[in-house]
């Protein structure tokens, strides 16, 4: 009976071509071993090797929290600000 198709995620994915670029066992080895074809690791090493530059160039999820906690924290004091001045004005009109 034929096998569906199966589907990898990202980090075994990754962790096959990181045991590829070790070089400790040959490509026939890990086949066995993670039970894939020697053509898609290849393909996922030589996919792991062309955009592990991106790694380095995107900023690291620190950075962005960092400057997502600023736009927050800046919101929050419009936000008071605004609040207060309804509050002042809901006086005036009596309500």
């Amino acid at each position: 009976m034929k096998r569906g198709r199966r589907v990898f995620t990202g980090a075994f994915k990754a962790q096959v071509a990181l045991e590829a670029f070790k070089e400790r066992e040959t490509l026939a080895e890990l086949s066995k071993r993670f039970e894939i074809h020697p053509n898609m690791i290849k393909r996922w090493k030589q996919e792991l090797s062309d955009r592990s530059s991106e790694i380095f160039e995107t900023k690291s999820p620190e950075e962005n929290t960092e400057l997502e906690k600023e736009k927050l924290y800046a919101k929050i004091g419009q936000l008071e600000m605004e609040c207060d001045w309804l509050k002042k004005i809901s006086k005036k009109a009596g309500l």
